[in-house]
C-alpha cells in the first residue's frame, strides 16, 4: 500500500491557466516504527521521481511543507510522513494553521494496527469508550479531509479524495490520510490506471450575470468605495486586474496581511496595511467608507477591528472562490475568481468615479512620513526594533522574500515594511503560528532556491521551534534567520499592560528566591552560541553598524545564517486608530483592569453586530 501511495503521488499534476506542472516533488519525513518500513521502504526502493527530505521535529517540518506551498501560490506540496503516536500528534498544530489560512497540506501520519493483534503498540492511546478511536482522530477538527485506510484498497478512493480537496482553492486546508502501520505494508493488486498520470484542473470560477449586475449596482450607488486585497488576490493571480480596477475608477486599495505585496506599496491609491496591525491611512479611510469590496479575504477580525472598523452604514460585497467567506459581515456574496470579477468590471460602470477627492493622498502621504520616523528612529541605550527591520528593509533586493508570522514583528512588518517584487511578503497570520517564520523559511527557500529569503521573529519564536535550521544546514540552503530578541514576549506583554495589568509572565526573568516569584533578573541569552553549536554563521548585533556589517557578509557565506540581534523591549509600533477586541476581566481587584473592561463595553457598542 505505501508503495502504490508513493506512485499515485509522483503521478499527481495541476493545471492553470494552461500551465501543467507536477504537485508532488518533495516528500517530508521523520521516521519511526509507524512508517520507516512502510512508507520509507517505498521511498527508499526507488523507481519513482519524489526526494525525500529529512525533518527533525514533525511540527516544524510541516509548517516549513505549508509555506512552500503558499509561496508555490498552492500549485505543490510537500507531504509530510510521520510515525504513530506522539510523532502524528506534533502535526496537529500545523494542520490547524494549514486549515486556518486556506493552505494545502498533506499529512500522513502512521497510526496503530487495523489488525489489533500487537496490541496495545507502543506509543498507542488506548480510549475506553471506543477501540476504534485513536490519537489520530483529532486531525479530524483541523482538516478540511479526514481518513484512516484500514485496508489497502481503500486507498484508491482515500487518494483521489485527498487530492480533490488539495487542488480546490475554495475547500483547500489540511488533508490527513491515517495509515495504520500494518496496512502500509499490506500487498493489493492495484489497477494501473491508479498509477497513470492525473491532471487536476483548477478553473477559474467565472462572475455570473446576476452576479456582476448586483455588484456594479452597489458601486455605482457608492460614492466611497474602498477595495481590501486579500490573499485570495494573490493566489487567483489578480493583481495587475486590482490595479486596472483601482486606475479606472479612482478607487484606493489597502491589504490584508496575506494580501500585502501583491500591489506595489507607493502607488498612489495603495492605503497600506488595514486593520488591528495596519497603520493610519487605512484605518482612517476605511470607517468613511460607504462600501467595503472585500476582494479574496475572510474578514478575519483583524482585518475588520473585531467588526468595529466600518461604518455600520457601508454596504459590504464580497468576492470570494469560498462561499464560506463571502457572505461575511452580511456582505453582498460575489462567489468568483478575483481576477475574474474584477476584469469583468471593467467597462461596465460607465463613467463613474469615486468621490474620495484629496483625502487618500493627504493620508497615503501622512502615514509615509510617520513610517519612515519609525524605521529611522534612533534610541538612545540600544538599538530599537522598528530602526532594525528598516534596516533590513533597506539592505534587501527587490526579489529577496521576507518572512513572519507571530508577536509584535507582523504589525511592524503590515505598517512598514515596503515590498520588492510581488510575491516577496510572506505572512502567516491566519493562525499567528509562533515557529512558523523559523521552519517556514526552509520550506520558502526550498520553494525559491535562487533567492534570499529572510525570517524575522522573536526570541520567544526562536525557544519555541526551530529545529528546520539544522535542515536549512543539511541542505545547503542559505536562509537569512533575523532573531530580534527583546528577553521575553514583548506583543504579549504589550497588550497585558494595556488592558490595565501589570507585567507577568511574559519577561523572561530567573526566578527570585526572595519573592518565589518569576520577578528576577533578565535572562540574557546568546542565541548566536547557539546557533553557531549546530553549524550556522552567526553574529551578535547591538548597533545599527553591526547590523549593516552583517547584512552585507552574509552574502559571502555559502551557509545558513543568525543574526542575533538585541533590540529595545517595547521599541514597537502601536496601533494607529484601531481596536480589537479581547477577553478582559469583568470583575477585578486592578483599577486598570476594571478601567479596560469599561473601556471594552464602550467600544463594543460601535461594532457592526453580525
Amino acid at each position: 500500500m505505501a508503495q502504490a501511495l508513493v506512485r499515485f503521488l509522483d503521478a499527481q499534476y495541476v493545471e492553470l491557466d494552461g500551465l501543467e506542472s507536477k504537485f508532488v516533488n518533495n516528500l517530508f519525513g521523520v521516521f519511526g516504527h509507524g512508517c520507516v518500513v512502510g512508507v520509507g521502504q517505498a521511498l527508499s526502493q526507488g523507481g519513482h521521481g519524489i526526494r525525500f527530505l529529512q525533518g527533525k521535529n514533525e511540527q516544524n517540518m510541516a509548517l516549513a511543507a505549508m509555506a512552500f506551498a503558499k509561496q508555490k501560490d498552492r500549485r505543490e506540496i510537500i507531504p509530510c510522513v510521520s510515525s504513530i503516536g506522539p510523532g502524528a500528534m506534533n502535526m496537529v498544530t500545523a494542520a490547524g494553521c494549514a486549515t486556518a489560512n486556506r493552505v494545502p497540506l498533506l499529512l500522513l501520519p502512521g497510526d496503530t494496527f487495523a489488525s489489533r493483534q500487537p496490541d496495545p503498540a507502543l506509543q498507542q492511546a488506548e480510549f475506553f469508550d471506543s477501540y476504534a478511536t485513536t490519537v489520530n482522530d483529532a486531525f479530524r477538527g483541523v482538516c478540511r479531509y479526514w481518513d484512516r485506510i484500514q485496508r489497502p484498497e481503500q486507498l484508491m478512493t482515500a487518494g483521489i479524495h485527498a487530492m480533490r480537496v488539495l487542488t480546490d482553492p475554495a475547500d483547500t486546508g489540511a488533508v490527513c490520510l491515517s495509515m495504520p502501520q500494518d496496512v502500509e505494508g499490506e500487498a493489493y493488486d492495484y489497477p494501473l490506471i491508479f498509477f497513470t498520470k492525473r491532471v487536476w484542473h483548477m478553473d477559474r470560477r467565472p462572475i455570473s450575470r446576476g452576479q456582476l449586475g448586483r455588484l456594479g449596482e452597489l458601486i455605482r450607488a457608492s460614492e466611497r468605495p474602498l477595495l481590501i486585497v486579500g490573499g485570495g488576490v494573490r493566489y487567483s493571480g489578480a493583481g495587475e486586474a486590482a490595479i486596472r480596477f483601482c486606475e479606472a475608477y479612482g478607487v484606493p486599495f489597502c491589504e490584508t496581511q496575506a494580501g500585502k505585496g501583491v500591489l506595489p506599496w507607493d502607488h498612489p491609491l495603495n492605503l497600506g496595511g488595514v486593520g488591528v496591525t495596519g497603520g493610519q491611512a487605512a484605518n482612517r479611510i476605511a470607517p468613511r467608507a460607504d462600501l467595503i469590496l472585500a476582494a479574496g479575504t475572510r474578514l478575519s477580525d483583524f482585518t475588520t477591528c473585531s467588526k468595529w472598523l466600518f461604518s455600520g452604514k457601508a454596504k459590504v460585497a464580497a468576492i470570494n472562490v469560498c462561499a464560506f467567506d463571502a457572505v461575511k459581515m452580511d456582505a453582498e456574496p460575489i462567489i468568483a475568481d478575483a481576477r475574474e470579477a474584477l476584469d469583468a468590471l471593467l467597462g461596465t460602470l460607465g463613467d463613474y468615479r469615486v468621490g474620495w477627492g484629496g483625502d487618500v493622498a493627504r493620508e497615503i502621504a501622512a502615514w509615509n512620513e510617520i513610517a519612515d520616523s519609525y524605521t529611522w528612529r534612533d534610541d538612545v541605550g540600544g538599538l530599537a526594533q522598528t530602526r532594525a527591520l528598516g534596516e533590513i528593509n533597506r539592505f534587501m533586493s527587490k526579489g529577496d522574500i521576507v518572512v513572519g508570522s507571530s508577536g509584535s514583528l507582523p504589525g511592524d512588518m503590515q505598517r512598514l515594511w515596503r515590498g520588492g517584487e510581488s510575491g516577496t511578503y510572506h505572512m502567516e497570520y491566519g493562525f499567528s503560528n509562533m515557529g512558523y517564520e523559523t521552519n517556514g523559511a526552509v520550506g520558502v527557500k526550498l520553494a525559491c532556491p535562487d533567492r534570499e529569503v529572510y525570517a524575522l521573529f522573536g526570541d520567544g519564536t526562536y525557544l519555541m521551534a526551530h529545529s528546520e535550521l539544522v535542515t536549512a544546514l543539511q541542505e545547503g540552503l542559505r536562509v537569512h534567520f533575523c532573531l530580534f530578541d527583546n528577553s521575553g514576549w514583548g506583543c504579549i506583554e504589550s497588550l497585558q499592560n494595556n488592558q490595565g495589568s501589570g507585567t507577568f509572565g511574559t519577561v523572561f526573568r530567573r526566578r527570585d528566591p526572595a519573592t518565589g516569584e518569576l520577578d528576577g533578573d533578565v535572562m540574557r541569552i546568546d542565541f548566536a552560541r547557539s546557533a553557531a553549536g549546530y553549524g550556522l554563521k552567526t553574529y551578535t548585533i547591538k548597533t545599527v553598524e553591526e547590523l549593516r556589517y552583517a547584512l552585507a557578509d552574509a552574502l559571502t557565506q555559502p551557509l545558513p545564517v543568525l543574526y542575533d540581534i538585541k533590540v529595545n523591549p517595547g521599541s514597537f509600533t502601536p496601533g494607529f486608530d484601531s481596536w480589537w477586541r479581547v477577553g478582559v476581566a469583568a470583575v477585578s481587584d486592578q483599577p486598570g483592569a476594571r478601567e479596560a473592561y469599561a473601556r471594552m463595553e464602550a467600544e463594543i457598542a460601535r461594532t457592526r453586530d453580525y
